[in-house]
């Protein structure tokens, strides 16, 4: 679980860094450039079948730790206060990984299935900034990213410094430090993510 979590926390960097070329107000020529490079050469198409693969696993062993978490406590403490030994956010993984594949479901509807097509249907001229312009001008459409970005927020706040934790990163002098870099790293990627639509909807690029 951590293993797999560490993989998607490191490709994250790499998908927020070049959806943030959007803001570099050139019409999406850059963006375009970009995601164009991603989808043809075979080396990036080679990771991305890595990628999903990392994903399902996450997914996978997200429900396996659920289900054995249920088995080792079926009948509830009588007396409990869990506000006391830990926080909502690690007690709500579950629900917050639940959110997120909804969230992952509608972002792979909007972008990623239009792309293949375009690529495997004789490789057509796709402006994926354009589309993206497109379906960020429904206000509910960027609520729901935003409300999705949220949940990845206290996903990653929890899930970096866990993860370390599990391979054994647990230390009086380190873990502190891991904290800090686990807050500052879901702060700056959650706030690229919700600024996408935001900007978009709000014409802040052109």
């Amino acid at each position: 679980m951590a293993l797999t979590g560490l993989f998607l926390i490191l490709f994250l960097i790499v998908h927020a860094g070049i959806n943030s070329c959007i803001f570099l107000n050139d019409g999406g020529q850059t963006f375009n450039e970009m995601a164009h490079f991603m989808s043809h050469n075979w080396i990036m198409r080679f990771l991305e079948v890595g990628l999903f693969a990392g994903l399902f696993m996450h997914i996978i062993q997200g429900l396996m730790l659920w289900s054995q978490n249920n088995k080792a406590r079926p009948v509830p403490y009588a007396f409990n206060q869990p506000n006391k030994n830990s926080k909502w956010y690690s007690r709500s993984m579950g629900l917050l990984g639940t959110l997120l594949l909804l969230f992952l479901i509608m972002h792979l509807s909007h972008f990623y299935i239009g792309t293949k097509i375009a690529l495997y249907g004789g490789d057509q001229p796709h402006n994926l900034y354009e589309e993206m312009k497109t379906i960020f001008s429904n206000q509910w459409v960027v609520l729901g990213y935003v409300l999705g970005v949220v949940a990845l927020f206290w996903h990653l706040f929890h899930g970096f410094q866990s993860a370390f934790q599990t391979f054994g990163v647990h230390h009086k002098k380190y873990s502190p430090i891991i904290k800090t870099l686990g807050t500052v790293y879901a702060l700056v990627i959650c706030t690229l993510f919700a600024l996408m639509p935001i900007a978009m909807y709000l014409n802040w690029v052109i």
